[in-house]
């Protein structure tokens, strides 16, 4: 079954915030120790969507399966035509296609935003399945911070990935 994506809305956020929460208890994609309430994944949410960037969900069978979101890379004004990339999916709907679906998307919405890069922070080299998403969609792997941060009782990496949007570094932007 394909997923249908489409922009977030408020009554979403119960189903972002579980999903993001079992990513933060779990795993290794979010640096995050203590997952964050609803009401701080709506704050987020309405900064992101504040700051013109995309945050979309994939809804399967009238459920919210996964969401991603587009966010500044860096705050400093150069930095304003690259982004980092955010996915997170229902940990019962791993494996299909939820991820490429919504990154696919990302990558459309921002590509028609004006933005020239794509920068996706993977925690934890050992993350196969994220960098393999991020590889077959056109990535190419930019570098490791090793080490970098404490999570489950060991370090972990952080991979850094990036993919051009639009006619990327070829020409100036407008």
């Amino acid at each position: 079954m394909t997923p249908r994506i489409r922009p977030s809305r408020e009554d979403d956020i119960p189903a972002i915030a579980a999903i993001y929460g079992h990513a933060v208890r779990h795993g290794t994609a979010s640096f995050e120790l203590e997952p964050p309430d609803a009401a701080e994944m709506a704050r987020r949410r309405a900064g992101i969507l504040a700051g013109g960037y995309p945050h979309l969900v994939a809804e399967l069978a009238g459920a919210v399966a996964g969401y991603a979101y587009a966010s500044a890379y860096r705050t400093r004004p150069a930095y304003r035509f690259a982004v980092e990339n955010s996915i997170y999916v229902a940990p019962d709907r791993h494996g299909h296609g939820i991820g490429r679906a919504l990154l696919d998307a990302l990558i459309a919405r921002c590509t028609t935003q004006g933005f020239r890069l794509m920068v996706a922070v993977i925690g934890d080299s050992a993350n196969a399945p994220s960098i393999g998403l991020h590889r077959a969609a056109g990535f190419r792997h930019a570098g490791t911070l090793p080490n970098i941060g404490w999570k489950h009782g060991r370090w972990l990496d952080s991979v850094l990935m990036t993919l051009p949007l639009g006619e990327g570094a070829d020409t100036a932007p407008e």
